[in-house]
């Protein structure tokens, strides 16, 4: 398993450009997807800051990237159930978060076609996390257009990662591209 905690798909012909700016950031793994790259951060917050002064400085960067979603908790899993039961105990992490707040579940998968749906278990954690809040006696709703906060979970192969984001985090970095 590799130690990741940056999903970054860059643009066809960026590969090189991309890798040696995100070297800088952290330690660079390459997938077993194409124009996938896999990094390792110290610390997502720092992360975000220095890639979000990079593309500041330097706007014409971001054409480099498709796709870079951080995120804050990661694992590895060998079956659909597997996967549902550590990412239930992730999102449960988040309920003080997501208490009272419209969101939603976006879910991006690597690999593993017709073993895992995105869709099926977009739903699941959304239910999930709306069966909570409501046992919290804070309920939340889905908001597809304008949520409080998103819930991205990215899979490469059998390695599953999230995070959950506030509106204000992705208005702060609008490159993250997420939803």
């Amino acid at each position: 398993m590799l130690n990741w905690n940056v999903m970054v798909k860059v643009h066809e012909h960026s590969f090189s450009k991309a890798y040696l700016l995100l070297e800088e950031l952290g330690k660079v793994y390459q997938s077993d997807f194409e124009n996938v790259l896999l990094l390792e951060v110290d610390s997502v917050p720092s992360f975000l800051e220095n890639l979000n002064d990079k593309l500041s400085n330097e706007p014409s960067l971001l054409k480099n990237f498709s796709r870079i979603v951080p995120v804050t908790s990661a694992f590895s899993f060998q079956s659909v159930t597997e996967f549902e039961t550590k990412a239930k105990e992730v999102v449960s992490d988040w309920l003080s978060k997501l208490a009272g707040k419209s969101f939603y579940v976006d879910m991006h998968r690597l690999g593993l076609k017709g073993q895992i749906s995105s869709d099926y278990e977009e739903d699941f954690l959304d239910r999930t996390l709306l069966e909570e809040l409501e046992k919290m006696g804070s309920p939340g709703q889905i908001d597809f257009e304008d949520p409080d906060a998103l819930v991205a979970v990215e899979t490469v192969s059998h390695q599953a990662g999230l995070a959950c984001w506030t509106r204000e985090d992705l208005q702060r970095y609008p490159w993250l591209k997420l939803g």
